[in-house]
């Protein structure tokens, strides 16, 4: 049987997925890693992200094993992550994570 993924994650620490198409609501979002599927409850354009874990307001989204974000509300399993739920990093939130690399 041949499996067919509709997604990328790009680290294991990552919460969200990398749509590689198109993703309609009610799709089944699946990648090589996950252990189980999930539902698309959002539109996801292609190259969007998508949560694979509930992530709430003010935890860090992570992408390719860094915070790339900070999410302004509640984000379920299997909603698009964008600008309508994530907020770039402020110039404090990017010195703290340079520094705390740096300091490794």
């Amino acid at each position: 049987m041949k499996n067919t993924y509709n997604t990328i994650l790009l680290n294991p620490i990552d919460n969200i997925v990398v749509a590689l198409q198109n993703i309609e609501i009610n799709d089944i979002v699946a990648n090589s890693h996950m252990k189980n599927t999930i539902k698309a409850i959002s539109t996801i354009p292609y190259g969007h992200k998508i949560a694979i874990r509930a992530i709430k307001a003010g935890e860090k989204i992570m992408k390719y094993g860094e915070c790339m974000g900070i999410a302004t509300k509640d984000i379920q399993i299997g909603e698009h992550v964008h600008v309508q739920n994530v907020r770039g990093l402020n110039e404090t939130e990017r010195l703290t994570i340079i520094n705390t690399l740096s300091s490794v």
